[in-house]
């Protein structure tokens, strides 16, 4: 088993070992990871945080020992950057941008220094909400998990994980963990709400914010109207989504 880091600010996840491949999510800045195989220019891993897997190229990751990859695991708290843009400086002086929701734990172990504000524990519940309004306009993309290109799922584990908590990177994944609430009014602010297609396939989730509004991603991340039906978009006067069931994750 190879064992590996990404060094650079962004690296694409790709379905399949090729740069047409569909972007099916992203390693930000210092996370590790697992290589499963090994090919000239690609390799697959799995990320260590949320077990996700796909191709990334190999001249965009830098490889790492099981000694250091252990060394990672076990460091806690976690550091995860909290500004939307701070930077890193690298060994030959050089300033590397990282973007909001990076891990710096492992920047000395790249040589590296950095000068930035960051989470260093599980947050309260309430905080949530004030790190999901941090990415409201950023522009829909699939497979991103950052302020400026994210898709709902990336949104949702990216909030949840700034804050010191756990989730899967698919929205059908998201939807397994935590308690169902049986009525909306039984929900709080930080909150999951799931969403389904016409098949009953869940493919949307979002943050439940008071008063019945919900922060999510469509077209990008902006607040619309919750309810039993669904979300409702005042602007198009419809229902964008249909309502499957909430989740208390935290």
């Amino acid at each position: 088993m190879q064992y590996g880091i990404c060094p650079l600010s962004i690296v694409p996840i790709r379905t399949n070992p090729d740069d047409c491949a569909e972007m099916s999510s992203q390693l930000l800045y210092g996370e590790h990871f697992k290589v499963l195989e090994s090919r000239k220019k690609w390799s697959k891993i799995r990320s260590a945080y949320d077990k996700f897997e796909g191709w990334i190229p190999n001249n965009q990751f830098r490889f790492i020992s099981e000694e250091v990859y252990n060394e990672i695991e076990n460091k806690a708290p976690q550091k995860i950057s909290s500004d939307i843009i701070s930077h890193i400086c690298t060994k030959d002086g050089m300033l590397l941008p990282i973007l909001l929701g990076s891990m710096v734990n492992s920047s000395a172990l790249l040589n590296h220094t950095f000068e930035g504000n960051v989470y260093a524990d599980k947050n309260p519940k309430e905080n949530l909400v004030d790190v999901a309004i941090m990415y409201l306009k950023a522009p829909y993309l699939a497979g991103g998990k950052t302020p400026f290109g994210i898709d709902c799922s990336g949104f949702t584990q990216m909030v949840y994980k700034i804050n010191g908590h756990t989730l899967e990177r698919t929205a059908e994944g998201q939807s397994k963990q935590g308690e169902a609430l049986s009525f909306i009014e039984e929900s709080e602010p930080g909150d999951l709400a799931f969403f389904d297609d016409n098949e009953g396939v869940i493919d949307h989730v979002g943050i439940i914010l008071k008063d019945n509004y919900i922060i999510h991603v469509n077209g990008h991340v902006r607040i619309d109207r919750i309810d039993h039906t669904g979300i409702f978009n005042s602007e198009e006067k419809l229902y964008t989504h249909q309502l499957r069931v909430i989740k208390k994750v935290i």
